[in-house]
């Protein structure tokens, strides 16, 4: 049995689905487990908890060989002590831990806004179990914020219109997740993820425009009103940090990681391909 955290999140909902498809029996956690699409499918059990309550977790625990943990919202930067939930997995005899982190963990390593990554890492290191920590780039799915305004105006607003990074499919961090959790052979090591090219988020519009048959024009944003619109639901050390890496990148944040490629035996799916499988919501 695997348990896997954030199970109706972009990377969950993939890998749940990857992993029943397999045949392997999975217990999906969830706060918000009513908007699973799956939620009666044969071999998914569904249990109401998160990473960020590690009692909630307990029985999404008992007797699952893997677990799968991946942050989100406010637990990226606010929570109990990771090493309570090591502790937890460790009492639940589970042997093998993959864990979503982030390149900038690596990249800019003293970066207040991934501190909680980094603690995570350390505890997911210490527990002495089996553990893959993945640390992709950023989401392609983070285009999702564009949706309202190309299906209301065509149009993308976004600062840093001509930067350009190698933004990952999320279901390409699943389908390395899944192999990570069926799989030997990834014990204690870190995969790098990104997307196969990087691309900007001006040409990011113009792969939207295309997919669409129409154009969608692109507006570039001042740091100052990107700033002012991502404080509205994020805290201030992570909209500061996550504008130094889109306005100014690190040779390392630019470069195309191998690691999809090695793990999977395929290329990584280009930001085109992402598009095409998300499309209604930008209709």
């Amino acid at each position: 049995m695997i348990t896997v955290t954030g199970a109706t999140g972009n990377v969950g909902r993939t890998l749940v689905e990857l992993l029943a498809g397999a045949g392997e029996e999975v217990v999906a956690v969830s706060r918000r487990p009513g908007l699973a699409a799956d939620a009666g499918r044969d071999g998914v059990r569904w249990v109401r908890g998160g990473v960020g309550d590690a009692v909630s977790m307990r029985s999404a625990l008992e007797g699952s060989r893997a677990v799968f943990l991946v942050l989100g919202g406010e637990l990226n930067f606010a929570g109990e002590s990771p090493d309570v939930l090591m502790d937890m997995i460790a009492d639940a005899g589970v042997e093998r831990i993959v864990l979503v982190s982030s390149q900038v963990s690596a990249t800019r390593p003293e970066a207040p806004s991934h501190a909680r990554l980094r603690a995570f890492e350390a505890a997911v290191r210490g527990s002495g179990r089996e553990s893959t920590v993945l640390r992709p780039a950023g989401f392609a799915s983070n285009a999702f914020a564009w949706a309202e305004s190309v299906r209301a105006k065509r149009t993308v607003f976004a600062p840093f219109g001509d930067v350009a990074l190698p933004v990952v499919d999320p279901a390409d961090i699943a389908a390395v997740a899944a192999a990570a959790l069926r799989e030997d052979g990834h014990a204690g090591r870190v995969y790098e993820l990104t997307g196969p090219e990087p691309v900007s988020p001006r040409g990011q519009a113009a792969v939207l425009s295309a997919a669409l048959g129409e154009d969608v024009a692109f507006v570039e944003l001042s740091r100052a009103e990107a700033h002012a619109g991502m404080a509205r639901f994020m805290p201030e050390q992570v909209v500061t940090g996550t504008l130094d890496v889109l306005g100014a990148p690190l040779a390392a944040e630019r470069r195309v990681s191998p690691d999809v490629a090695a793990v999977l035996g395929r290329p990584a799916a280009p930001f085109a391909e992402w598009v095409g499988r998300n499309l209604p919501a930008f209709v």
